[in-house]
C-alpha cells in the first residue's frame, strides 16, 4: 500500500473547483507537516499548501491564497486540498508530500520525505 495514495483531479474550464485527496492510512503516524506541491510543464515543483502538525496552521503560497483550502479529515485520516476559481496558470501535476522532521521553510522540498505520485490537473480556457 502506497504511503500517500492520491485521488481526485481531473479537467476543469476556468472558473471551475476541484478537489484532491491524499490517504494517509499507510503514511508515518508521526509527520509535522502536510504539504501540497504542484510541478507545471517546464516548470519547477513548487509549493501550493501546507498543514503544520505544530502549530495547527494551514500555509499558501500567494498564488493560490484565498482561493485553495487545505485540511485534514481524522475521520478518514485524509489531507484534502479544494480549489476554486481555477486558472489555466493552477494546471499541472499535484503532489502531497508528507515530513517528519522541520526542514526550513513549508515550501522547502528537502524536508519532504514521503510524496504522492500525483494527480494531473488541467484547466483550459
Amino acid at each position: 500500500q502506497e504511503p500517500l495514495a492520491q485521488s481526485g483531479g481531473g479537467s476543469v474550464q476556468v472558473g471551475g473547483s476541484l478537489r484532491l485527496d491524499c490517504a494517509l492510512s499507510a503514511a508515518p503516524r508521526y509527520s509535522v507537516r502536510l504539504a501540497w506541491f504542484r510541478q507545471g510543464s517546464g516548470k519547477e515543483r513548487e509549493g501550493v499548501a501546507c498543514l503544520d502538525r505544530g502549530d495547527g496552521r494551514a500555509y499558501y503560497a500567494d498564488s493560490v491564497k484565498g482561493r485553495f483550502t487545505t485540511d485534514r479529515e481524522p475521520a478518514n485520516n485524509t489531507l484534502y486540498l479544494e480549489m476554486s476559481d481555477l486558472s489555466p496558470a493552477d494546471t499541472g501535476i499535484y503532489y502531497c508530500a508528507l515530513a517528519m522532521e522541520y526542514g526550513g521553510d513549508w515550501d522547502a522540498r528537502r524536508q519532504y520525505t514521503y510524496w504522492g505520485k500525483g494527480a494531473q490537473v488541467t484547466v483550459s480556457s
